[in-house]
């Protein structure tokens, strides 16, 4: 684990790498059940050692574990704090957050569906969440909304540990909400952000890429990664060519059959472009250009995308 030094104020932020996050970042193969507790154990032994360095001093009855809907759960951790820590008793809350592009811009994006929300906090709260963060739309949403329900109950925070595989909104959107929070709340403290495996850029409009999703792929490329997670991109070829670090983490858990198609389509848009004439090379250079082609073997593309297609057709078999 680092941490990443700047001018971030109260908020703490540090870059952890774990094999299990690794596994989830690298292999879209990884998923449902296997997914989430791949998750659930990175984010037991990033606890363990914030812990360990004393960042995170907090008691059990004042914790409190804010899951969102869907993304959110994936972390597991409610879980989590209960192997790191051997607590029992942590309380937990429960809001839905998902976004959607605008009608008007595509390029924007607006929450739809919060409809649900479950909130009871004990009197001094520190709140542990994790999500995927690339527009920072839900997180924006979700950090509002838990401030508000706190202080509609007459509580305070005292802390808040934010578990992300995202880019940099994911910070941006935790100094927001450390301002209002020293504003807000006489006994706040500060926060923590921990990003897995890396500060992924986002696609944008003008990513220059051949394949994207602008607004949700968190890319390698001009990313601040962890060095173990880059040196693992050399484990297989396919690992630097996926369109997007985690694909949607939502269905990636709970609708294989959506989030299936999504890579499975991916791969079959870049055979298309193998067949084309595009290379190994090529594409290594477009999206992970920090990489050094000479430590992978002689890579047939055309092979390559068609071995990744036939994985995520016979994984619904």
């Amino acid at each position: 684990m680092y941490e990443i030094e700047g001018d971030s104020g109260s908020v703490r932020c540090f870059l952890a790498s774990t094999a299990e996050s690794r596994l989830v970042c690298n292999d879209p193969s990884v998923f449902g059940l296997n997914y989430t507790s791949a998750l659930q154990k990175a984010s037991s032994s990033i606890l363990t050692i914030l812990r360990e360095n004393s960042a995170c001093d907090v008691t059990e009855h004042e914790s409190l574990v804010l899951h969102l809907l869907r993304g959110g759960l994936n972390f597991g951790l409610r879980e989590a704090l209960g192997e790191s820590f051997g607590w029992n008793s942590h309380a937990s809350a429960f809001m839905s957050a998902q976004r959607s592009r605008d009608e008007k811009n595509e390029e924007e994006w607006r929450i739809t569906e919060s409809n649900y929300k479950k909130v009871q906090v004990p009197p001094v709260c520190s709140i542990f969440f994790g999500d995927v963060v690339a527009t920072g739309t839900s997180c924006d949403y979700a950090l509002r909304s838990i401030c508000d329900s706190v202080e509609s109950q007459n509580s305070q925070i005292r802390h808040i540990f934010f578990v992300t595989i995202g880019g940099p909104r994911a910070l941006e959107s935790m100094k927001k909400v450390d301002e209002k929070c020293k504003a807000r709340f006489s006994q706040y403290e500060g926060s923590t952000v921990i990003y897995l495996e890396g500060i992924f850029s986002v696609a944008s409009a003008v990513s220059d890429l051949s394949i994207k999703i602008t607004g949700t792929d968190l890319l390698r490329r001009d990313s601040l990664l962890a060095p173990e997670f880059l040196e693992s991109q050399y484990e297989a070829p396919s690992y630097p060519l996926e369109r997007c670090t985690i694909y949607d983490a939502g269905s990636r858990a709970f609708w294989l059959p959506e989030y299936l198609q999504d890579v499975r389509e991916y791969w079959e848009h870049t055979l298309l472009l193998a067949e084309k004439g595009a290379t190994f090379s090529e594409l290594l250079a477009e999206r992970c250009p920090q990489l050094s082609l000479e430590r992978f073997p002689q890579v047939d593309l055309v092979a390559l995308c068609k071995e990744q297609v036939k994985k995520f057709y016979s994984a619904v078999e």
